[in-house]
Order: C-alpha cells, then structure tokens, then sequence
C-alpha cells in the first residue's frame, strides 16, 4: 500500500485535482438524499409549504398570531413582515437564521388557529411534529383563505428542489468523469515510468545481476506486476480516495437526521470489519502465492516454447505437456481459491445491507407512528446508510486486490533496488583516451563467480597488441569465454586489473568502453527488423558502404544477394528465419561494422564450415589489420595462424606462444591438437 502510495506522489498536482473533484462529487452524493426528503415531507406531505412562516398573511392573521406571542416573538414577528399597498402582510426576511427563529415562535401559535376550530383538542396534547403538522395546515388555510392556489405552490417548490436535484446530478457526473479520466491518466503515467524506470535497471545489470533474475521474472515484473500496480493505482484514485469522503460525510449528514438510529450504521460497519478480517485472513498467504506461481508458468511456458526443436527431437512433448498442465494447474487451483473465498464476500455484504435496510425501516416505522420522525427523513437516513456501507465495501473490494498489488510492488521495488555491482565512477578517464590505439593488458588478473567457492580465473597476465591476432583455446569449462567476458566489463576483476592503452577499464565510463570494442558472443543474437537493420546495430554513423563491406568480410554477402530484398529482407525475432551460419555471420558483421579498435570474437566461428571459417579469418586480417583481435575458439584451424595463442587449462595459462612453439613445448595444447589434428598435419605443422 505505502509503496503504491510513493508512486503517487511523483503525480501530486493531478492527485490533488481528482481528490477537489471527489470531494465535488461526494458533495453532490450527499446533498441529494436531504433534497428526497425534502420532496417527501415538503413537497409532498407538506404541500409545498416550506415553515410555519407563512410567506405572506392577513393583518387581522397576524395581530391573532401576536396576541398569543411574548414580546420579543412579537417584536421578530412585526419586524420580520412588511405591509403591502394591498393590506397584506409580506415576509420581508430571508436570511436563514431569521426564518428559523421566527419558525420556532410562530409554530405554536400558527397551529392554535387551527385547533381553536377544533373540539376537545389542546395545543398540550400534540407531540411537536403534530404541532409542525398543525401549523402548516393553518399556513395552508391562511393561503386559501387569500386566494392562493396550493397546488401552484407545491408545483413550485417540487420543480424548485427537482431543478436543484437535476443540476447536482449533472455536476456529480462531470466531476466523476473528470476524476476518472485524471485516474485513468495518472494510472496510465504510473505504469509508463515504472516499466520505463524497471527496463532501464535491467539494461545497466550486469551478467553477475542476471543471475539472480531469471527471464521469465524480470518479464512478469515489467509487464503482469506493473499492470497490477496501474490497475490497483486507478482503484485507490477512484475508490479508495473517495470511500472516506462519502463515509464521513454520511456520518455527519446521519448525526443532522437525529432519528436516534445511529447505532444501526455501527452495527452494520462492526459486522462488514469482521467479514473482512475472516475472509481476508484466509486468503492473504494465497495472494502472495500467486505471482509467484505466474512466474514459474511463464518459466515453464519460455523454456517449452524455445526449446521446441530439442522437445521435438527427443519425443518428449507428452512430458512437457505435463510439466505446463502442472504448473498451470498450481495458479489455476491457487486463483480458484482465492475466488472461491472471494465470492462469500459480495452474497454476505448484501445480506447486511438489507438487513440494516430492515432495522432502519422497523425502527423508523415506530417512530413515524409515534410522530417522532417523518418519512422524508426515514428515507434520507437510509440513503446515508447505504452510502456509508457501500464506502466500506468499496474499500473491501479494493482490499482483495491490494495483497497482490502489495507483491507486485515489493518484486518491481527488487528489481529497482537491486545495486548494480558494475557501474561507472563519479569521475572518468575517457578524457585520456583521445587517440585509442586498443593495447589490451591483463595484469596478473583472477576472478571468481558470485557465491564460488573457487576461482574461475587465476593469475592471467598477457598483453593484446593492435594488429594482432590473440587466440585463447582449452578444455570446456576452463574459462575461456569467461575471460574474454571481462573485458567488456560484464564481470568485474576480483583480483588484478585489465587495460586498455595502460588505463584500468574501471576509470573509464561503460559508454566509452563499448564504443571502443566489437564484441560478438557465443551464441549469435539478432533481433527483429531487417538485415540492414541488425548490421547498422551499432550507432546511427555506420554507412550503407560500412555496411556492405563489413558483410563483405563476414562472407555474408551471398545469401544476403539471394534474397529477394537484399539488405532490406526481415529478420524475425531472435534470428529463428536464418541459418545457424547465417545468424553468425551477420553478427560478425555488425561488430566490424562499427569499425572497433578491439574486436572480441567468443567461439563466434563455430557455427560456420571449415572453408568460410578460413576465407572469414583471412578477411578479417586484411580489413583489421590496425585493431586488436582476441579470438575464443574451440578449433585449432582457427586459430593456428593466429599471431599469439594462449592455452587456459583450470582457469590458469598452461601456455602461450604460436602454434608450432605450443606444438613443441605445451602438453595440453598437444593433447587437444591430438584430438583433432591428424597426424600428417601434426608432422608438417599445417591446416588448411
């Protein structure tokens, strides 16, 4: 709740607007059930006729109406009407307080003109509502007794109050659309900054960050959890906002009313806390199950759907089946609960709404028969009562959304909280850079994983000069793609320090050491658009010709001319409408596109056979020739040419020089040579 409330107030002046709005409208809400019983009793029982001051009146009325008044009733009685040319006494007084006062002295003696008609009848022998009722007669028999129609005067005041009842309505629902359309907006700006604020978090995570997130989480949270939070966000504005200006009002309007029954709304509000203290108690802990479980659905879902092929290949499509109908059936089992629960909500709030309904109309009935309250106000009283109930329904059924909004608020808070373990400093060295040559020096370098036990890399220590083709070859698992990972900085160096041009790569700002590097991974990664599109990847600057002759040197040229559109041929998403070799390619060439002063190739030449594999490192010498090449690789033909070859084994360098010097003196690179040269070629020493 409190965090949602904090995303609200980067909205503060549009939260002010919709709560001077909400305050409008509950304005309009309230007035309108005073204005009912007003119709009732007034307009209706009453004919019209407002208070037992009549408007206007006989002279020999008013020295009646005088006689059977102290001095000060007559003093406020005399100076309160003014004589007209015709005779007849006028009210000359509108000021509210004036008109009540004088209603108070005039009452009594008002209703004894009409019970002096009257046998066996005392003015003692009335409660004070027949007396009121009395003296409205006797204004209604003085209006008569002057010529003045009383249905005329009760067709005034009914179009009156409806004109007045029909403007409040036409307010309320100006000021209710208003304050939608403003939620709505508001809602709408929330869910725009926070996916804007998650998605940029998750763009400066590193790989070590990553790993505490899985895909499928960081997709439910910039997408289900924040629509939770929007959705929750327009509730609160709408709902929320607006219960506890309609509940307190009703309150005070229900205090005015001095029916006695007050009692029955702290039945009513006692009875709808303990409904939603049970009912919430039982299912809080599986709201907080929920999102949890869509982020295992959307893992199970991810992981199917990319890996179809394998499913495929290996027949297990009825087990994937069950390992989705599982996972969807834990959500559905979980949500079916919570609904479940949830439905004795609606059916129980109900049942205590009529049952107020009924207690406010017996106990009201008793006191109309006694005279003690009119109809108009039972029916007001009512109308307040079901305002405040439905103020705490309203933030009920806000309350069932809330535990689940308060999750998603808690795992996008994660994702935003999360401290970055490699960012830029305060103060940068790009400044020194002007002129980059691209001399990569590993300086006694070690690293270890997040949470390992061990390190992954120990004591490295070589120098990658420009020009230059440096190869890093071992075993699986030895570390390989793990050093070349650091140097765009996707790990930070536990130990020792990388440069580049003799500056540690930590005093220069990510931005700078990007644009310095062509960087292309192990799995080739392309995205939708088009050929030229994923190319051109690399900044706005690159030119068709830079370009065209990059995907010349990739060797990618023929299948991009046997396309219908050329470089303008789509490119679904992740590459799935090209080859493995294809995708290859076009990611080597969008790395030297942007014409890099370091070109780092992670296993990129694996996919591609053994004649593109050659003429492509043939290229790339040729274009490259002033850049600094550190090429990973699994196959000993890619890299045999290459000018320094460095041997990982466990982590550490088992070795370094060129291939024949490897061939004579390091014992792993022998044994990998073994494994895939044959033995005329490790007798001449040559690969073709």
């Amino acid at each position: 709740m409190f965090k949602i409330l904090k995303y609200l107030k980067e909205s503060k002046a549009a939260v002010a607007a919709i709560i001077a709005l909400l305050i409008l409208q509950a304005y309009c809400d309230l007035a309108l059930p005073q204005f009912t019983a007003d119709i009732v009793d007034v307009g209706i029982g009453q004919g019209g006729i407002e208070h037992a001051a009549p408007d206007c009146m006989r002279e020999e009325t008013l020295e009646k109406i005088a006689l059977s008044m102290d001095d000060e009733g007559e003093e406020l009685l005399r100076s309160s009407y003014r004589k007209r040319e015709d005779g007849i006494y006028e009210l000359a007084v509108r000021e509210e307080e004036t008109v009540k006062r004088l209603n108070e002295k005039i009452e009594a003696p008002m209703a004894a003109l009409i019970l002096s008609s009257l046998e066996g009848v005392s003015l003692d022998s009335l409660n004070s509502s027949m007396v009121s009722q009395m003296a409205m007669n006797g204004v209604k028999a003085e209006y008569e007794a002057m010529g003045i129609s009383i249905a005329s005067v009760q067709t005034e005041y009914l179009l009156r109050k409806g004109g007045v009842m029909l403007g409040l309505s036409v307010l309320m629902m100006a000021a209710s659309i208003f304050a939608g359309l403003l939620s709505a907006r508001t809602s709408a700006k929330i869910g725009r900054d926070l996916r804007g604020k998650v998605f940029h978090q998750v763009v400066s995570f590193s790989d070590a960050e990553m790993d505490r997130f899985s895909t499928a989480s960081l997709i439910t949270r910039s997408t289900n959890d924040i629509q939770q939070i929007q959705m929750v966000s327009v509730m609160l504005l709408r709902m929320v906002l607006y219960a506890p200006i309609v509940g307190i009002g009703g309150v005070m309007k229900v205090v005015n009313t001095k029916t006695g029954m007050g009692w029955i709304i702290a039945v009513a509000v006692l009875a709808i806390v303990l409904l939603v203290m049970m009912l919430m108690s039982v299912a809080m802990p599986k709201f907080k199950m929920m999102q949890t479980l869509v982020d295992k659905l959307n893992l199970v879902s991810r992981e199917i759907l990319t890996g179809i092929p394998v499913i495929r290949a290996f027949s297990r499509e009825s087990f994937e089946e069950e390992r989705f109908d599982k996972a969807n059936k834990e959500l559905m089992g979980t949500q079916l609960f919570t609904n479940r629960v949830m439905t004795f909500m609606m059916p129980m709030m109900m049942m205590i709404m009529n049952g107020v309904t009924v207690l406010i109309v017996w106990f009201g009935a008793k006191g109309v028969d006694m005279g003690n309250l009119q109809v108009g106000d039972m029916l007001a009283f009512i109308t307040y009562t079901m305002q405040i109930v439905m103020a705490f329904l309203m933030i009920t059924m806000i309350s069932i959304m809330l535990p689940r909004a308060g999750v998603a608020a808690e795992r996008i808070e994660e994702a935003l909280q999360m401290e970055t373990a490699i960012h830029d400093k305060e103060e940068t060295k790009d400044g020194l850079l002007t002129d980059v040559k691209g001399v990569v020096r590993f300086e006694n370098v070690s690293f270890r994983y997040p949470g390992a036990d061990e390190d992954a890399l120990e004591g490295i220590d070589f120098t990658a000069y420009p020009g230059e083709t440096t190869a890093i070859i071992g075993s699986t698992g030895c570390g390989k793609s793990t050093l070349i990972r650091l140097i765009p900085r996707l790990y930070d160096v536990t130990q020792g320090r990388i440069t580049i041009d003799g500056i540690d790569i930590r005093d220069l700002s990510q931005h700078k050491l990007h644009d310095m590097l062509g960087y292309v991974p192990q799995k080739g990664i392309l995205f939708s658009g088009d050929i030229a599109s994923n190319i051109k990847f690399g900044g706005n600057y690159i030119t068709d010709e830079d370009m065209k002759e990059a995907a010349q040197i990739a060797q990618a040229m023929e299948f991009i001319e046997s396309k219908r559109k050329k470089f303008g041929s789509e490119i679904s998403q992740g590459g799935t409408n090209v080859s493995g070799g294809q995708k290859q390619r076009l990611a080597i060439a969008r790395a030297i596109a942007k014409h890099p002063k370091i070109c780092l190739f992670d296993d990129s030449f694996s996919a591609l056979d053994y004649k593109t594999d050659a003429v492509v490192r043939k290229a790339l010498r040729e274009k490259l020739g002033d850049a600094a090449v550190i090429i990973v690789a699994q196959r000993i033909s890619t890299i045999l040419h290459a000018d320094k070859i460095i041997v990982l084994d466990e982590g550490k360098i088992a070795g370094m020089g060129r291939h024949d010097e490897l061939l004579a003196d390091c014992g792993a690179y022998q044994e990998i040579a073994r494994s895939q040269l044959s033995e005329a070629e490790l007798e001449g020493g040559k690969v073709q």
